[in-house]
């Protein structure tokens, strides 16, 4: 199990990169402490592959388009393909750690288009309102699939057998899901473009962060009015345009400032946060501490 501690994006897509991810093992399984997490949070970002989680301890926020659910230890759930989505761990909830299995459906459901994909695979990934399923032990039913979710993460890879094994498991979990979650199914939603559009927007901020971007820039990037765009960012991402812009750029400047011995102003500069004064103070307001105290934080760490 790989501990991660950032995330990066894919060059053309924009979609996470999943590191270790393979066209003949499309799996890999992640241990996230968010103390250790570069801004102690993981931001917006999608994948086709699902998420399944389960939280070993603390309490983490899911921000999704249709809202917040929180999960706290001992819950779980299912992060549906390409869905928007960040995390959050509550402060005052003491150390958060989630584990994770992120995986293409392939993996369980084997040559694409065939039954196994028809009859239990799309009827989850292709249903629009259904961003996660959510489990919770207080349920008896959910309360079960969560302790099997939290015994998968006890399979070793040096086992005889262990992919197969891993596959097996993974189907029953799937086979529970696609079960609780019929009455959703059931439920008639209508494919909601707006996110579609907000990744393109999203994709053009990620190209040119270093850039000055202005609203119209962003909106034309998904054939859309300004108006739209601010309705965009609301609706999904539950923020404003320039909120976003000035939080991926300090994402950057995070990622820069652990892992590259540039210069203060070099990094300002580099990620289109100007002036060393202007840095530093955005970098306080967002991230509580200086750029020069978060540098030290983690290059003299061995986190």
């Amino acid at each position: 199990m790989k501990n991660i501690s950032t995330i990066e994006f894919h060059t053309g897509s924009k979609e996470e990169l999943l590191p270790n991810f393979a066209s003949d093992f499309p799996y890999i399984a992640s241990r996230v402490e968010f103390d250790k997490y570069m801004g102690s949070f993981v931001p917006w970002h999608w994948h086709k592959a699902v998420e399944l989680f389960y939280m070993q301890s603390g309490v983490l926020e899911y921000y999704t388009p249709k809202g917040k659910q929180v999960f706290p230890a001992g819950s779980g759930g299912m992060v549906n393909s390409n869905v928007l989505h960040m995390t959050r761990p509550l402060a005052e909830s003491g150390k958060s750690i989630q584990l994770l299995h992120i995986f293409d459906t392939s993996f369980i459901a084997g040559q694409q288009g065939n039954l196994i994909e028809q009859s239990y695979i799309t009827p989850i990934i292709a249903v629009p309102q259904l961003e996660i399923i959510p489990l919770y032990p207080d349920h008896p039913e959910q309360s079960q699939l969560l302790n099997t979710i939290r015994e998968s993460f006890q399979l070793s890879e040096d086992d005889f057998g262990y992919e197969i094994k891993l596959r097996g498991v993974l189907s029953d979990i799937w086979l529970q899901l696609l079960s609780m979650s019929r009455p959703m199914l059931d439920e008639k939603g209508a494919y909601d473009k707006i996110n579609d559009k907000v990744k393109l927007m999203m994709i053009y901020i990620h190209e040119h962060y270093s850039e000055k971007i202005s609203i119209s820039e962003i909106a034309s990037a998904a054939f859309s009015s300004e108006r739209e765009c601010f309705r965009a960012f609301h609706d999904c991402l539950h923020t404003t345009p320039v909120d976003y812009i000035k939080r991926y750029r300090l994402q950057i400047a995070c990622h820069m400032l652990a892992k590259s011995r540039e210069t203060i102003t070099f990094i300002s500069h580099a990620c289109g946060l100007g002036s060393n004064s202007y840095f530093g103070k955005v970098f306080r307001e967002y991230i509580g501490c200086t750029p020069i105290e978060y540098r030290h934080k983690w290059q003299d760490s061995d986190i």
